[in-house]
């Protein structure tokens, strides 16, 4: 037996598709691997959100690559090991299942293995990148001369979109320029500052109204104070959709007031910008189309599979003053636009936005509306049967809402968002638990579509009685 240790059973798996002929063996791995993929998410509601227990594979290679068999293996060891975002009961972040058209389109992409960075690597996928970032433009209302960007998550969209805007405004050595935006905002922010070479404090935010929009008056305020200090302000992040309560901030005056103080108008639309895609859902974002760039982020609501953001600028020339640098080593563009990889900071990207496209192709413009509408209401429903006797209930215009309790202190609130959170697993909800104006809330987000009103009405019921008489 010590003698067979190596020997590989069954059919031979190449470790590269032929270029020759059809590729059978990869066919079959293929169409194994897809059938696993299906048996998981078919099973998903037996289930939690989260794996009761998770065993991990060996990490580091053998001596001999492994069989067709054994890798596949390997792989259901980390999917039944992994969260469950198709579970009706996961509602703790911004997570909903993947669209189906969204992961073969994953797929393809790996397989096509295109890359972002020249139109020579990846000529249908650059096209493609573009005509769709100027159709989300348009859809928002963006100028003609708006394009834009994929990026790999939010956090890298806002950081260029804060990098764009210092160039813009000639401040790329001024190492105390300053960064406006509502102490809600994302906390991307003070990592995009950290790397943009900026003072400690250059992220100064604002106070917030009762609403969790940032006010106007402080904001003027705060800005005068700046100025008199001789602090440079170059831009303003607004934010589209906090991410405790889904907050909104007023876009609309925004824009007017950066226009008057001559500042860069940023809006972090990663979790609200998508609603602006709907005619039954755009008024909540009104005013976005003044914005000088725009993050979107379409994985959070929309499934599309991770990851999933563009940033979007109302000049795409802007894009190409600020990161274009020359590939000497790449053929020219053959458009009007730079290569992909001078529009941002990324140089090599896979394709992206495949799975964005086709996505969006699969939904159809009554699907994107759906999945907007429906998740509102789905909130509204769920905020209709929460005790505001007992809870103290914040939320926004948008499918997030968090809550809890009214009687409680700092410290009764942790144990009881600690507690509840683990009773409402043993339940099989999930739900966040974040820490906000000196409380712990928990949080549920309702943007899983397999989520149902009978489920809805089961939590509502168990943070009710969470609380006590």
């Amino acid at each position: 037996m010590a003698g067979n240790k190596h020997i590989k059973p069954g059919p031979s798996l190449e470790p590269f598709a032929s270029p020759d002929h059809l590729d059978l063996e990869l066919q079959s791995f293929l169409e194994d691997a897809s059938s696993r993929l299906c048996d998981w998410f078919g099973k998903a509601s037996q289930n939690g959100p989260l794996p009761a227990l998770s065993v991990m594979p060996g990490v580091a290679p053998a001596l001999d690559g492994l069989t067709r068999k054994a890798l596949l293996d390997d792989l259901q060891l980390i999917m039944d090991g992994a969260f469950q975002p198709s579970h009706p009961g996961s509602l703790a972040h911004l997570d909903p299942p993947p669209l189906t058209a969204s992961i073969v389109a994953d797929l393809i992409c790996a397989g096509l293995n295109n890359n972002l960075l020249a139109e020579e690597l990846s000529p249908s996928l650059s096209r493609l990148e573009r005509m769709l970032c100027q159709w989300f433009t348009k859809r928002l209302g963006m100028p003609p001369q708006s394009g834009g960007v994929a990026a790999s998550g939010g956090s890298l969209s806002n950081l260029m979109a804060l990098v764009v805007a210092r160039q813009y405004l000639g401040l790329q050595n001024e190492p105390k320029a300053v960064v406006l935006a509502s102490e809600d905002a994302h906390v991307c922010l003070a990592k995009a500052v950290r790397v943009m070479g900026l003072d400690e404090d250059a992220l100064q935010k604002v106070g917030t109204n009762n609403e969790g929009q940032i006010s106007i008056e402080l904001l003027q305020s705060h800005l005068n104070r700046l100025r008199s200090e001789g602090r440079k302000c170059f831009v303003l992040v607004a934010t589209a959709g906090t991410t405790v309560r889904g907050a909104i901030d007023p876009l609309v005056e925004l824009g007017r007031f950066c226009a008057r103080e001559d500042l860069w108008f940023h809006v972090d639309g990663a979790i609200g910008g998508i609603f602006a895609l709907s005619k039954q859902t755009n008024s909540i974002v009104n005013g976005i189309s003044s914005a000088d760039s725009v993050t979107i982020n379409p994985q959070k609501l929309l499934g599309i599979t991770k990851a999933s953001s563009l940033l979007l600028v109302a000049n795409r020339l802007n894009l190409i003053q600020t990161f274009s640098t020359g590939l000497p080593y790449i053929e020219p563009a053959w458009g009007e636009d730079a290569h992909g990889g001078e529009m941002g900071i990324q140089g090599t990207r896979p394709a992206e936005v495949l799975k964005l496209w086709l996505g969006l192709r699969q939904l159809g413009e009554k699907g994107i509306e759906r999945l907007l509408k429906d998740s509102i209401d789905r909130r509204r429903s769920f905020q209709k049967q929460l005790d505001v006797s007992k809870l103290s209930v914040i939320t926004g215009p948008l499918h997030l809402i968090s809550c809890t309790p009214k009687s409680f202190n700092q410290n009764q609130s942790a144990r009881w968002s600690k507690e509840t959170r683990r009773s409402l697993l043993d339940e099989k909800f999930m739900l966040s638990r974040p820490f906000h104006n000196d409380r712990y809330y928990l949080k549920a987000v309702m943007g899983n579509p397999h989520t149902q009103l009978t489920h809805l009405s089961k939590l509502a019921n168990l943070l009710n009685h969470s609380v006590g008489i």
